[in-house]
């Protein structure tokens, strides 16, 4: 059967300093004085952030229900004085939202979509259904509420519109080489449990002609490597231009551990023939998370002595 034609690509307007952005809660509850904090912060910026009521609502570890989640997604990307959605937080959840989402309503009304983790979900359905670029980057009540939780100049050159290009991401990370060379392609991924979980259901993720972005927190290297032979078995490795690596967070195993996760990992993908860095400091993060665009073509070059990522195109209209 010949493959889907790849929609259009939807690139947002971009986002300037007095715009109003809603903000989201896809998945799960969370605090709300770490959200009152990270509301301070992007108000600090020069942002206004508007949010309904049924955010703070709870049904068991989820923000409400999943028809309450999908109507506010919704209604924030409909409003017109609504210039980007941030989402709160991760956590599980927003697979809930999948089949509930009219995705022709965002599609019509395109918009700066921000989160990581869980949200991994949502922002491979955008932009694998309908071609609308995302944003892998902080979210309110956790990054935004922290004082260094924020890479100031990665978020205004993703959504700025300043239509700087060549942005170099892995330039304020802690970068290992893993397999040098040098590849272009989409710039796609994010949480590798996320990924995975789209396995065979009809929101399965496209990671053909990408540069993939994977990260992930807590998980033991075998789980790790678990995750990797599963999208190398699926065949979703196969035509993939380049990896990279985050920071991968508290992914260790307790006790003595004789091996590295980068070891781990090339036992899996070592084999490609492709370049592969580690070490990208976007989504769980031990500090000042950086934003990746989803779904903008990029340029990954490795080498011994350097590595740069590079997006080849704004992200945003202005």
């Amino acid at each position: 059967m010949p493959a889907e034609p790849k929609p259009e690509r939807i690139k947002p307007p971009a986002l300037h300093s007095g715009d109003r952005v809603g903000i989201v809660a896809p998945a799960s509850s969370f605090s709300r004085s770490d959200f009152e904090t990270g509301c301070d912060a992007l108000r600090s910026m020069g942002y206004e952030p508007v949010f309904s009521d049924s955010t703070f609502d709870r049904d068991l570890y989820f923000a409400g229900s999943a028809e309450r989640r999908a109507r506010e997604l919704e209604e924030m990307f409909a409003r017109a004085d609504v210039k980007a959605v941030i989402c709160a937080r991760g956590g599980y959840g927003s697979n809930y939202l999948l089949p509930l989402l009219d995705i022709k309503k965002i599609a019509a009304h395109p918009k700066i979509f921000v989160g990581y983790s869980d949200l991994t979900s949502l922002m491979t359905y955008f932009y694998d259904a309908v071609g609308l670029v995302t944003f892998h980057g902080p979210m309110v009540a956790k990054d935004f509420a922290k004082e260094d939780g924020v890479h100031r100049d990665s978020w205004a050159t993703a959504l700025g519109g300043s239509g700087e290009i060549g942005f170099n991401f892995f330039g304020d990370s802690e970068a290992k080489a893993l397999v040098e060379g040098t590849a272009e392609g989409v710039l796609y991924g994010g949480c590798l449990s996320m990924l995975v979980a789209s396995l065979g259901t009809p929101y399965e993720i496209h990671t053909d002609g990408t540069i993939l972005f994977i990260e992930d927190i807590a998980t033991k290297p075998y789980q790790i490597d678990r995750m990797l032979m599963q999208l190398k078995l699926a065949g979703k490795l196969s035509g993939v231009r380049a990896i990279v690596l985050g920071e991968m967070l508290d992914c260790v195993q307790p006790g003595n551990q004789s091996y590295t996760l980068e070891e781990v990992a090339l036992r899996v993908v070592g084999d490609l023939k492709i370049p592969i860095a580690y070490g990208l400091r976007s989504g769980h993060v031990s500090r000042s998370n950086i934003t990746l665009p989803i779904g903008v073509d990029a340029r990954l070059r490795v080498s011994s002595s350097s590595i740069t990522l590079e997006v080849l195109e704004s992200a945003t209209v202005t």
